[in-house]
Order: C-alpha cells, then sequence, then structure tokens
C-alpha cells in the first residue's frame, strides 16, 4: 500500500524527505522521485494542474520509486475522492483552521465507518483486481496532511491536532505570516513563536511536524537543527525554484 512505509518510518521517530512539483509533466516527478524522495508531491492548489493531468503524474512518480501525494485546491471531499482513487498515497488539506476542517480532512481519505470516501471501480485498487487487498488497509494506510497557515489555526491547534486520523501538521509560513500581518517575514519573533507553537502541540499529539526547505542553501544551513527540533516530514525544494534560480546562475555567468 502507497504510504505504508512513509507511515512506519514516522510512526518510529524517522524523517521522510519530498520533492515539491507545480509544473505538469510527468518527468518532472519521475526525475523527483528518481533522486531517492521518499514522496513527491503534485500541487494543485496555487497552480492550474487540474485532476485529468494528475493521473499521469502519480504513474510517473510510482515508477519512480516514491510515493505520489496530491495538495488540494481547498477542504474538498470531491476532489480528495478523486485523487485517492487515482491512486495517491495521501493528500495534503490546505488552511485547516479548526476542528471541523481536521476532522473533514480526515474522513474524506478514509472509506466508512472512519470517513466519507466513496467505493468504485479505480486505479488504486487496480481497477478491481486488488479490490479487497486495498479497501482492508486503505484507511490505515492513507496519509492525512493538515497544513497549518493561519492564525486562526495556531490559536486552536490542540483541538485541531488532537484529532485521530492526522499524520503531519504541515507550516505554511507564508500564508501563516500574511493571515499575522506581518508577509514574509519569518524571522519576525511573533511568526517564529507561532511555528514554535504549532511544533510543539504536534510533538505532544504524537503527529509529524512538517514544513519545507525551499532552497538548498537554507537546507545546508538550518535542516539539521530542525531535525533535531523534531521537525519529521521535510519536503525537499520545488520545481519552480530548481528552474528559476539554476537558470538566473547561469545567466549571471554569462557575458554582457
Amino acid at each position: 500500500m502507497l504510504a505504508r512505509n512513509i507511515k512506519k518510518k514516522l510512526a518510529s521517530g524517522e524523517p521522510v524527505f519530498g520533492g515539491w512539483m507545480s509544473l505538469a509533466h510527468p518527468s518532472i516527478g519521475e526525475i523527483f522521485a528518481q533522486a531517492g524522495f521518499d514522496w513527491v508531491l503534485v500541487e494543485t492548489e496555487h497552480t492550474a494542474i487540474d485532476n485529468s493531468q494528475v493521473l499521469p503524474i502519480l504513474m510517473a512518480i510510482e515508477a519512480g520509486g516514491a510515493v505520489p501525494l496530491v495538495r488540494l485546491a481547498s477542504v474538498d471531499p470531491v476532489q480528495a475522492k478523486a485523487m485517492m482513487d487515482s491512486g495517491v498515497g495521501g493528500i495534503f488539506v490546505p488552511l485547516v483552521n479548526n476542528r471541523d476542517d481536521a476532522e473533514l480532512s480526515v474522513k474524506m481519505a478514509k472509506y466508512p465507518p472512519q470517513g466519507i470516501r466513496g467505493v468504485g471501480l479505480a486505479r488504486a485498487h487496480r481497477y478491481g483486481v486488488n479490490f479487497k487487498e486495498y479497501i482492508e488497509h486503505a484507511n490505515e494506510d492513507s496519509l492525512v496532511v493538515v497544513q497549518i497557515e493561519d492564525i486562526q489555526a495556531v490559536e486552536c491547534i490542540d483541538e485541531i491536532l488532537s484529532v485521530e486520523g492526522v499524520d503531519v501538521a504541515y507550516i505554511g509560513p507564508y500564508d501563516l505570516s500574511m493571515s499575522m500581518g506581518l508577509p514574509g517575514q519569518l524571522d519576525h519573533p511573533e511568526v517564529k513563536a507561532a511555528m514554535d507553537r504549532i511544533l510543539e502541540s504536534a510533538l505532544k499529539h504524537g503527529v509529524a511536524p512538517g514544513l519545507h526547505m525551499l532552497h538548498p542553501e537554507q537546507a545546508k544551513t538550518n535542516l539539521q537543527a530542525r531535525l533535531d527540533e523534531g521537525y519529521r516530514f521535510i519536503a525537499m525544494g520545488s520545481d519552480l525554484v530548481i528552474l528559476q534560480e539554476t537558470m538566473k546562475e547561469f545567466r549571471d555567468l554569462c557575458p554582457r
């Protein structure tokens, strides 16, 4: 089952690492997976990638040896059902701001009685070939990542992370700072205090804390410290950033 090993690693305290892709080409997912990441996420919240484009990307990620995950556009049971049936190992749910959001995030990734996910023939169980085995284990193996990216969520973080079935509390620092009236000021003491509060609550409730290392220099400088603090679900880089920064570096080498 797709996310089983990731969940086992997290449960034993091991970190897992993933790539983040926003461009709708399967080769990118395959390249990221072949780099050796545990998971690769397909971004549908802030991109034009639609459900039909996700499917071939998932296939490429699996072929490369990683677990495909999808960030949904919202707390949306309809999109969640389509993505789970397509064969993702789990879902990232953006802007989970209260306990109700967290409970729905879990329910839409799980079959009854734990959830509300509908049952139908789909790629997730090889169009019925593995139906019995998949249905038997899908609830325990599906990964649910709630994104904490608003000060409203921080204020009720213990209620959110006490919801059974939440596996990861993933911090969205830019939206968080924006909600605090401090856009992009990630080093501001109030933003750092809010992030620390999320981390503390996650560790208290047995939920894996997660964050993004967007730039290689950031990872070289800070990754080990974040791991030492307890972060265990780490996104590394982004196809957009890799292309933009690498090509700018090449352009800067060219005579003007």
